[in-house]
């Protein structure tokens, strides 16, 4: 195993499971000094003490900037700094825009949009004084919009442009900044997903690759540990996630348009029955009632 962050202090959030965790894991196995921040106060706990005394853990929500700013500024006294950290915290919504309700919209928004600006605001201060590194976890959507997905889609892209333009206004302290844009990955999200909505995993199926691929957690947590060693601007989970980025301009324009007709005409009908009669848009975390609060985006 290389011990290429040996010393580096690193703050993940929405680290109880999922990408979070796998990332923090291999993180301090290749020697990084890790905090892990979430809601799951029992698998946040266990996480630490498996990754043993150098690591430590904090209970905060990332809609409530006063818990979250005094996380990060408690690792920061644990850790005698911050050198990364990666913005991981995301949840998703069912529905499309006519169909999901007001409170899940905007749920999903203050988590992945605002969420994402707090971190990074409160994390600043450490980060100036290391000359850190920075990834924000966004997604394939993005750049790539899919219907039944707009609240998620929306938060994604306007988190990318988000990092973008802190990018801008940090580079002259030093710090950097880089994007991770997963495509579908092996976690309690996606599971999620299909197990409430059957004909998700179809929808899936019909994309062109990598649209139509789920990639392991642990091969998506190696690509980003490597992102915040390289300090890379972008992490693409596939790599070929790269491709679709590149093209965004095509996939958005007029002669993309009767595909993507033909496509949401297909997918969205099934979709909407399916929220309907689950009864929620929500997400729950496993093995609870309770609404997801921290899960690794697609």
């Amino acid at each position: 195993m290389k011990r290429d962050l040996l010393g580096r202090r690193l703050v993940v959030t929405g680290a109880a499971r999922g990408i979070g965790e796998k990332v923090a894991r291999l993180a301090a196995a290749r020697g990084a000094r890790v905090t892990v921040i979430g809601l799951e106060p029992d698998r946040l706990r266990d996480l630490a003490d498996d990754l043993g005394p150098s690591a430590s853990w904090r209970e905060a929500d990332v809609r409530d900037g006063a818990a979250l700013r005094s996380a990060i500024d408690e690792a920061a006294e644990v850790m005698g700094g911050i050198d990364l950290v990666v913005a991981n915290a995301g949840v998703v919504a069912y529905g499309t825009v006519r169909q999901t309700d007001e409170a899940s919209f905007e749920r999903v928004m203050d988590i992945n949009l605002n969420g994402v600006f707090r971190t990074l605001k409160y994390a600043t201060p450490h980060l100036e004084r290391s000359r850190g590194h920075v990834l924000v976890v966004a997604s394939a959507l993005s750049f790539m919009p899919l219907a039944a997905m707009a609240s998620y889609g929306a938060s994604k892209a306007a988190a990318e442009l988000l990092a973008l333009t802190y990018r801008q206004e940090v580079a002259h302290l030093g710090v950097t900044v880089g994007l991770v844009h997963p495509s579908w990955i092996d976690t309690d999200l996606v599971r999620g997903a299909e197990a409430d909505l059957p004909s998700f995993q179809g929808l899936r199926n019909r994309l062109p690759y990598p649209g139509n691929v789920t990639t392991s957690a642990d091969r998506a947590a190696a690509a980003i540990v490597d992102g915040l060693v390289r300090r890379r601007s972008r992490v693409y989970v596939p790599r070929a996630v790269a491709v679709a980025n590149w093209a965004k301009g095509a996939l958005n324009s007029p002669l993309a348009w009767p595909w993507a007709r033909r496509f949401a005409a297909r997918a969205v009908p099934s979709l909407e029955r399916e929220v309907a009669a689950l009864g929620r848009h929500d997400q729950v975390t496993p093995g609870t009632d309770a609404p997801a609060a921290e899960t690794m985006s697609p």
